[in-house]
């Protein structure tokens, strides 16, 4: 008998078995996939549009590099990483840039290759249905590793953040995009008084699911602050970790390396 199973969570506000929670968030994702991207908009006021490419400005994607985008859903960031490194690409060199997209939810990795700004990208880019705590690849597969607004829904964050750094060769990098925590109380008083009230309204009436998007905002809330999720990279084996605040901390961007 598997004893993790029997322990507990959180999923949102709720305490949830932990062997549950991954079938929870699989529920919400398969739920809100086809609007997806649309609700991040209107979320947003399309923020965070901003707030990837500011992302993708840090990794500063290169030619022949391999990207694995874990949570990476509809394929916002892969598709940015291989637009950004083929820029850098030169007539002499010819090696293209590759991306995997992993998702624990095939509905959202679907609605994204419905995408017709994905076709371009051919075989450079696959999608594969996993879980950041496990994922399908071999030891050192990876130049960057990639999660945007995920890291919050996996059940075990420490798993997921040892698997970044196992499938990741030697001078690797990881990058995390996440919401987070602003920096001033008076902030905090008033995103939560947007998130609690506007997001699941705006969820009830767009994707007509006022109950997925009560629990993302809810997650968002018990999501670590960004100096204990810093620790928690160095826990995994990750070196010269840091966060920069992106909106006065409404969300945050943590890297690290792998030596």
């Amino acid at each position: 008998m598997d004893q993790s199973r029997d322990e507990e969570t959180s999923f949102g506000f709720r305490t949830v078995k932990t062997g549950e929670k991954a079938r929870l968030v699989r529920s919400v994702f398969d739920s809100v996939a086809s609007r997806y991207d649309l609700m991040n908009d209107l979320m947003s006021g399309g923020v965070h549009r901003i707030w990837k490419s500011v992302f993708l400005d840090r990794i500063a994607p290169r030619p022949g590099e391999r990207l694995i985008d874990v949570a990476g859903g509809t394929g916002d960031i892969a598709a940015g990483f291989l637009k950004r490194a083929d820029k850098r690409s030169s007539s002499a060199d010819k090696s293209l840039a590759k991306a995997v997209i992993c998702d624990i939810n095939y509905e959202m990795l679907k609605a994204g290759e419905a995408r017709a700004d994905m076709a371009a990208f051919g075989e450079r880019l696959t999608r594969v249905t996993g879980d950041a705590e496990n994922l399908p690849f071999p030891d050192k597969s990876f130049d960057a590793y990639t999660i945007a607004f995920g890291i919050r829904n996996v059940t075990d964050m420490d798993a997921a953040l040892k698997e970044a750094h196992r499938v990741l060769r030697p001078g690797g990098r990881f990058f995390c995009l996440e919401f987070s925590h602003p920096i001033t109380e008076a902030l905090q008083k008033a995103y939560d008084a947007y998130s609690f009230n506007v997001i699941p309204w705006l969820g009830e009436q767009v994707a007509d699911d006022r109950d997925s998007y009560q629990y993302l905002v809810e997650s968002i809330r018990k999501f670590p602050a960004q100096e204990a999720f810093a620790a928690r990279i160095r826990k995994a084996g990750f070196a010269n970790v840091k966060y920069e605040n992106l909106t006065a901390g409404v969300a945050a961007i943590h890297s690290g390396w792998r030596v």
